[in-house]
């Protein structure tokens, strides 16, 4: 069985899909050892642990050493969060996935908003399902399988009537050959209920604060829940809070206890 074909699998199983989000190869292996059956990438984490903001401001060639280094370290499934994948050119867009399966990776990720400036928008739903279409159809004339998780960012971005928009675009992105899809920051059960019953490719959700136990997510339809960079802020909160510990005791106690 390929890795795409066991990354593919763990979204038709009965268990819900926890997927870790890593930052670089260390956090990679904690998450591997303990059990996770596939990791991906958090661009926002990995970006923060370079010194950037998130939204491509980071470099795809940084990006792609520290996808090397997972890839080269882990032996489970590991899936990227492209972002709006490095171009507004489909054709450039289609060359860096590519790129990425031709490195070993199973998925990406890739969002249906666009930054200009400071400002994030919703891009065109027609016009972002013929750039899956494309990114498939490439794909499938070099023989490539990759699950293509689209990330509908309505509820991220707390559009005017976000549950009906999300639903309307899902009847578009259907038919685009996507594998998966990704609305992060829905948090309501029956919202989520809906979205999941909407469309027929598997449903991911990203931990949030008033997200539903894991057990509720499975009954409600999800196959894919993911930590997005919640757990690089909670062990980099750890960090200053540490540092602050051996500032004020004037001591290294604080790491060493």
């Amino acid at each position: 069985m390929s890795t795409f074909q066991k990354f593919k699998a763990l979204h038709a199983s009965n268990e819900l899909l926890v997927l870790p989000n890593a930052w670089d190869a260390r956090s990679a292996i904690v998450f591997e050892q303990y059990g996770f059956p596939a990791v991906a990438t958090s661009s926002a984490a990995v970006a923060n642990s370079l010194g950037y903001e998130d939204g491509e401001n980071m470099s795809f060639e940084d990006y792609l050493f520290v996808i090397r280094r997972i890839l080269s370290s882990i032996h489970v499934p590991l899936t990227v969060d492209i972002e709006t994948g490095y171009s507004a050119d489909d054709d450039a867009i289609a060359d860096n996935v590519l790129h990425l399966a031709d490195l070993g990776v199973a998925g990406i990720n890739i969002e249906d908003s666009v930054i200009h400036g400071a400002e994030r928008s919703l891009k065109d739903a027609a016009l972002f399902a013929r750039t899956i279409s494309h990114i498939k159809k490439r794909l499938k004339s070099r023989g490539i399988d990759l699950f293509v998780n689209i990330r509908c960012d309505c509820y991220i971005l707390n559009v005017e009537n976000k549950q009906q928009e999300t639903i309307r675009r899902l009847k578009l992105y259907n038919p685009s050959g996507a594998d998966g899809i990704f609305v992060p920051c829905i948090q309501n059960e029956s919202d989520i209920a809906e979205v999941a019953a909407s469309s027929s490719l598997p449903l991911n959700v990203m931990c949030i604060p008033g997200l539903p136990d894991l057990d509720t997510l499975n009954r409600l339809g999800v196959k894919r829940v993911s930590m997005g960079p919640f757990m690089f802020h909670k062990v980099y909160a750890g960090i200053s809070t540490l540092s602050k510990a051996i500032v004020s005791s004037r001591s290294f106690t604080p790491i060493l206890s």
